[in-house]
């Protein structure tokens, strides 16, 4: 029945931060190319390509990335990029069923699908600086003999 709720949504977009890794990576799929390159040998604006546009915005608006870490291997680092295609939540790990009253409770992970996106972009997504799974709670009534889903919080 969550599955199910999810489906039937239109999907959300979501934020897709950007490590060092993840900057060269967009780098080798084309999605962006370095335009400009600082003394400091470390920060650089990298313009998206013809290609990138059509997989991602940035926050901000225009087509350029402005690169500025503190250092040239800050891993704190990151920049956020929000692809196009919205995405859908799949359901995962889903644990054992709790009474609460005259309700049933269940905690699963809830994770983004990636599936929509093109490989090298799902690659980027699944670097560590992202989070794309959070636990929920389901809850779930008795509705004229049938149980239903209430809330997925």
């Amino acid at each position: 029945m969550i599955q199910a709720n999810y489906d039937k949504s239109a999907g959300a977009p979501f934020d897709i931060s950007v490590d060092d890794r993840g900057m060269q990576q967009g780098v080798s799929a084309k999605y962006w190319v370095g335009v400009r390159r600082y003394p400091n040998g470390y920060w650089g604006d990298f313009k998206l390509t013809d290609d990138g546009k059509k997989l991602i915005k940035l926050p901000g608006g225009g087509d350029t990335i402005q690169w500025r870490p503190e250092g040239p291997s800050d891993p704190k680092y990151v920049i956020v990029v929000e692809p196009l295609v919205a995405s859908k939540m799949k359901v995962r790990s889903v644990g054992d069923v709790q009474n609460s009253g005259d309700d049933r409770i269940v905690t699963y992970m809830e994770e983004v699908d990636l599936s929509a996106l093109p490989a090298p972009l799902q690659a980027i997504a699944q670097n560590p600086v992202n989070k794309l799974t959070t636990q929920r709670q389901a809850t779930f009534v008795l509705t004229n003999g049938a149980w239903t889903l209430k809330s997925a919080e």
